[in-house]
């Protein structure tokens, strides 16, 4: 399960509507070995593409020395689809460099909605996970959990702290 803060999502959310028709790229690091994201890092989508997307080599190198320097790690690697749902496609699925890396991915293809959906990809096999969104800055002790799209069937909503 991917639990990530409600303001690194909107970040994500607002960084691919403003990119849109064009993919938008990124990471989210963490303190190593903690699967915790803390730091947005949005970046530029170097193929300038309605259906790729790929970091620039320089900005790159850049962004996973900074990571290095600070003892961080990409926790999560998104990008949005424009015109389909958020589901890798075989290109993604090939190019998923990080197995220990949450995957996640934004559809801008309907403006009004926010679909969000999280993957782990390793070894080329794809397996989506819940995406536990936390809302801070309402109670620390508030969770809201959402799986979005079409599998699995199952949806976990939990609220904690009552």
């Amino acid at each position: 399960m991917l639990s990530i803060d409600r303001s690194i999502v909107d970040a994500i959310v607002a960084h691919a509507r403003r990119d849109h028709p064009d993919e938008a790229c990124g990471v989210v690091a963490g303190p190593a070995g903690s699967d915790t994201p803390t730091r947005h890092i949005p970046m530029d989508n170097a193929a300038r593409s309605m259906t790729f997307y790929e970091f620039d080599s320089m900005e790159q190198l850049r962004v996973w020395r900074e990571m290095d320097d600070r003892d961080e790690e990409p926790v999560v690697i998104y990008h949005s689809h424009t015109a389909t749902e958020a589901y890798p496609s075989r290109t993604d699925v090939s190019f998923a460099g990080e197995p220990g890396a949450h995957y996640l991915l934004v559809s801008t293809r309907d403006p009004d909605t926010e679909e969000i959906r999280s993957f782990r990809i390793v070894d080329g096999v794809v397996t989506e996970e819940p995406v536990r969104i936390v809302d801070a800055a309402v109670d620390p002790h508030a969770v809201q959990s959402y799986m979005f799209g079409q599998s699995p069937a199952t949806v976990d909503y939990e609220c904690s702290g009552r």
